[in-house]
């Protein structure tokens, strides 16, 4: 994968709290110059950014191209049905320690793209070296 096209990461269940692994791969991304859509029902902002209670509530006009998942492997499932449902076609990106093989042919049988097993944080440090 070429992070090279990506512009706009949507990451669910990004917190704002600094210690957080979510909060910490987002500002790494931030300062490699993506653009951040915080999804979190249970905060309004992050990083000067508008939180969006869930996927279907990011306005169609923001293009998403990579939906990153910081959620617990159980949660996965709905939260792959709510990006089917919703239409959106970015590339699905389950964090590191994410494993839900059911969530995983869930999104594949409907003709979306995932990615799991790593890092989006670590892979795009493993992409400029």
């Amino acid at each position: 994968m070429d992070l090279t096209q990506v512009k706009t990461i949507a990451i669910i269940g990004l917190s704002d709290k600094p210690d957080r692994p979510s909060y910490q791969v987002a500002q790494y991304l931030i300062n490699q110059g993506y653009q951040i859509i915080p999804v979190n029902p249970n905060i309004q902002e992050v990083f000067g950014q508008k939180s969006y209670p869930n996927i279907s509530s990011v306005p169609s006009e923001i293009n998403l191209d990579i939906i990153d998942i910081f959620r617990k492997s159980e949660d996965v499932e709905s939260v792959i049905q709510e990006i089917i449902d919703s239409g959106r076609s970015g590339i699905i990106w389950l964090q590191e320690g994410i494993d839900n093989q059911y969530a995983v042919n869930l999104a594949k049988s409907h003709g979306l793209e995932i990615t799991s097993g790593i890092c989006l944080m670590k892979f795009h440090q493993n992409q400029k070296t």
